[in-house]
């Protein structure tokens, strides 16, 4: 040990760390070296393959800025080569976490893991072509988008959708840990949280897009528009007999299709907003409201003040 890390009396600090984890692995009835190496998926490498996953989908745009248009489909297959098989390297982790308290073999989970990245490998087309509706309904939504190629390598919500829609595709295979980790990586970056479970249709549009949270169990229709600071939310969280929050209920709204949603809406409860419908800023919204409704602050109040 270097004369310099004497100073941070490392020795101590390294033996009192050891018997923390040693103490929560006891209390999490897992004994001390079970598993030995790595046990669950790494966020670092989720980056790296989201990284690629979207250079694949969009090589021109945000592929590497000295690919040609004749080296296209050489990078694209070699990309998605490696990302593939390190998607698939994490998607084992997680399985096999999953299923070492079970009686499932090591061949059934390796079995489900390579099926699972195969059926993911050839959803890819057709999340391709989701998406280019999606980048679409962002540059006819905004009047300030001077080209679909802006769209894609600036707005915030076309990144949180892209990581969506890949991530949402994993959490219904099977993979809930690897799609909430790619989330919550788009969540860092640009401040939009939206669950894997989330339900969207096509044509969606995030604008500016800060602050916006989506539910697990929110269902979105096609041709939707929502701004800053919207929240689709929970009303209330029931729990069972011991306390314990359940899990998995429809707790998150439904919005149906061509609704607007304006900045700072509140929307919360397995409560549905009717097609066509527009809902003003700041609105605080814990009913369904029929098709065609123009919502806000103003229509929500009675004439003494008091919220209907």
């Amino acid at each position: 040990m270097s004369e310099r890390s004497s100073h941070w009396q490392l020795q101590t600090i390294v033996s009192q760390l050891r018997t923390a984890r040693d103490q929560w692995r006891a209390q999490n009835g897992r004994a001390s070296g079970e598993q030995g190496g790595r046990e669950l998926p790494s966020r670092a490498a989720m980056a790296e393959i989201l990284e690629a996953l979207c250079g694949a989908l969009f090589p021109m745009r945000l592929g590497p800025v000295d690919l040609r248009e004749e080296s296209e489909d050489f990078y694209v297959g070699h990309t998605l080569d490696v990302a593939l098989n390190a998607l698939l390297a994490q998607a084992r982790l997680e399985l096999r976490y999953a299923a070492r308290h079970s009686a499932q073999a090591d061949t059934e989970v390796e079995a489900r893991t390579i099926q699972i990245i195969q059926d993911f490998a050839l959803a890819l087309p057709g999340l391709r072509s989701l998406l280019d509706t999606d980048v679409l309904a962002a540059y006819h939504g905004d009047p300030a988008a001077r080209s679909v190629d802006e769209v894609l390598l600036c707005y915030p919500g076309i990144l949180a959708v892209i990581h969506h829609r890949l991530a949402h595709h994993l959490y219904r295979a099977g993979l809930p840990l690897l799609a909430r980790i790619s989330a919550e990586i788009a969540h860092s970056a640009t401040g939009i949280d939206i669950h894997p479970g989330a339900q969207i249709g096509r044509n969606f549009f995030i604008d500016h897009g800060t602050g916006v949270v989506i539910g697990e169990t929110a269902i979105i229709g096609e041709r939707v528009r929502i701004y800053q600071a919207v929240t689709l939310g929970a009303k209330r969280f029931p729990s069972d007999e011991d306390g314990q929050l359940q899990k998995g209920h429809p707790r998150h709204p439904i919005v149906e299709d061509d609704v607007v949603i304006y900045a700072g809406a509140t929307i919360l409860g397995r409560i549905t907003i009717g097609k066509g419908s527009t809902i003003g800023g700041n609105v605080w919204l814990t009913r369904s409201v029929p098709p065609g409704c123009n919502l806000t602050q103003a229509n929500l109040q009675h004439d003494d003040g008091t919220q209907k």
